[in-house]
């Protein structure tokens, strides 16, 4: 990461795939909660995966597409619980927490800003240890749409005031960048390997 540190003084973190190894969400999402539904409407698996595969697709890009509420009411399964059945494959990054100490050692505003659902973050965070580093933790479900839609940034700005200036912003979702370009925050990067049971992305539009 090429980072002028001298000049920023916000930075804004994302949480899966970028803090945390997005491999535990692509297991939940393509391989346990199908299986679970399959078990619990005794079908096939594939066919399980199928359906839910056209669930997440009508979804895509919405905030309904991380809500944890949502799948819950849509799937009738206890997704936060479900989530917490294998919550053992949750991994943090290497040197993650060695970062976030640095970040606090120089006196940076740290605030962890997700698209993932309260009861998400409330798993992800009774696994790893990283809590305390944030300022604030913010989920887009308080302000209604996700990172990627455009009125994201001034509810963010209502609620964590920062200079777009003076701001970093990691993330792996490449479209989140870029509505936080059209912004105006001005130092963006983004991860290389969000998922590591996937292979490396290549030739990427941000800093890595």
């Amino acid at each position: 990461m090429s980072v002028a540190w001298g000049a920023i003084k916000t930075v804004f973190l994302d949480m899966d795939g970028t803090l945390l190894d997005l491999s535990f969400d692509s297991y939940f999402w393509q391989r346990y909660l199908p299986l679970r539904y399959s078990q619990k409407n005794q079908i096939e698996f594939s066919h399980a995966r199928e359906l839910l595969q056209s669930y997440y697709k009508g979804k895509a890009g919405t905030l309904d597409w991380y809500c944890t509420d949502y799948w819950t009411n849509e799937l009738d399964l206890d997704v936060a619980a479900l989530k917490r059945e294998i919550a053992g494959r949750i991994r943090i990054f290497p040197h993650v927490e060695q970062f976030l100490e640095r970040l606090v050692a120089t006196k940076k505003h740290v605030a962890l800003v997700t698209n993932a659902h309260p009861s998400s973050i409330s798993v992800k965070m009774s696994c790893v240890p990283i809590e305390p580093y944030f300022e604030r933790i913010i989920s887009s479900h308080h302000f209604g749409c996700p990172k990627e839609q455009p009125g994201f940034w001034d509810k963010m700005m209502d609620s964590f005031p920062f200079d777009p200036e003076t701001t970093l912003l990691v993330d792996d979702n490449l479209e989140v960048l870029d509505c936080a370009k059209a912004y105006g925050i001005r130092h963006l990067v983004t991860i290389r390997q969000p998922d590591s049971s996937k292979p490396e992305r290549d030739s990427l539009p941000y800093e890595t």
